[in-house]
């Protein structure tokens, strides 16, 4: 499944991903596109879902196929799909190869920009008929007014999506796009990982080429207080931060612009690293969150 392919959504042979047949029956292993075909008004075509697809709510009610990682391919077959979802960087290539051998359409996404998530949920909205979508409407509002924003007065971010050892995204990951477009600058978007793990903690270790993906780069606590981060935003994946570690990063990071004025806040991650219409949410939440870290310290937001 190649990423250099700049289609919304393409098939294995990386063309243009469109059927010639009706796509009545749909499995979808990305947990982002599965509540994208409920918002589009599809949810009664998805007849599988992996076990984390579950937004909204009555995706749960649909049968599950297993992990994004691990799905039953046989559970699969067995569901008589006319197309199958998947995501460059959320599923295997190998399961979506043996799914083509199957006789199964495999459809590929990989949007890395807020242009790109939107310019997937037009290509569904045309790929299934869909005339006149509302939440697709509300997108492209939320979209245009997000662009209007006074984007001058830029708080700089550090997100961590691991820790032990930390860990963050770059300026070619989605997440750093959204966290951009809604008003942040992200303090390690130049940052490549390097390798191994020891030259990626000390640029002093000389680190070995590696073809290998680059984009989510290992921290020490002290480059992350070099980086002198304003606010420290705590997402709720992939590593499951929870509200309370808020105070406990807040004083292990004391000695930064964010520790010193406690804006270390905790998000659900669903904003940052799921596309699709999920994206209409975070371009509603965040950009309030990013703009409260100029807010004077005596009226600061709990979250």
């Amino acid at each position: 499944m190649s990423s250099e392919i700049k289609a919304p959504l393409w098939d294995l042979g990386g063309r243009p991903f469109r059927s010639e047949r009706p796509l009545r029956r749909i499995v979808s292993l990305v947990p982002s596109l599965t509540e994208t075909l409920f918002d589009l008004g599809l949810g009664d075509r998805v007849v599988g879902r992996t076990d984390y697809c579950i937004h909204p709510a009555e995706a749960r009610s649909v049968p599950s196929v297993g992990g994004t990682k691990n799905p039953d391919l046989d559970r699969i077959l067995a569901l008589r799909p006319d197309v199958v979802f998947v995501n460059v960087e959320e599923n295997r290539e190998a399961d979506a190869q043996a799914l083509a051998a199957r006789g199964i359409p495999v459809a590929v996404s990989f949007p890395r920009s807020v242009v790109e998530a939107l310019a997937l949920v037009r290509y569904l909205t045309v790929l299934f008929g869909i005339h006149r979508s509302p939440v697709l409407e509300e997108l492209e509002t939320l979209w245009v007014a997000c662009q209007r924003m006074n984007s001058e007065q830029r708080p700089r971010v550090f997100c961590p999506i691991w820790k032990d050892p930390w860990m963050t995204f770059n300026a070619e990951t989605y997440a750093h796009d959204v966290l951009t477009q809604c008003g942040g600058d992200n303090v390690f978007a130049r940052r490549r990982r390097r390798y191994p793990l020891a030259a990626d903690l000390n640029p002093e270790i000389p680190a070995r080429p590696v073809a290998r993906d680059d984009r989510y780069p290992r921290l020490s606590e002290e480059e992350i207080r070099r980086a002198a981060p304003e606010l420290i935003l705590l997402p709720s994946e992939p590593y499951p931060f929870r509200p309370e570690d808020a105070e406990t990063v807040r004083a292990c990071f004391a000695d930064t612009p964010a520790g010193r004025t406690g804006r270390v806040r905790w998000i659900d991650g669903s904003l940052l690293f799921w596309h699709g219409t999920r994206l209409r949410h975070a371009l509603r939440i965040l950009p309030p969150i990013l703009q409260d870290a100029f807010a004077p310290e005596d009226r600061l937001s709990v979250w």
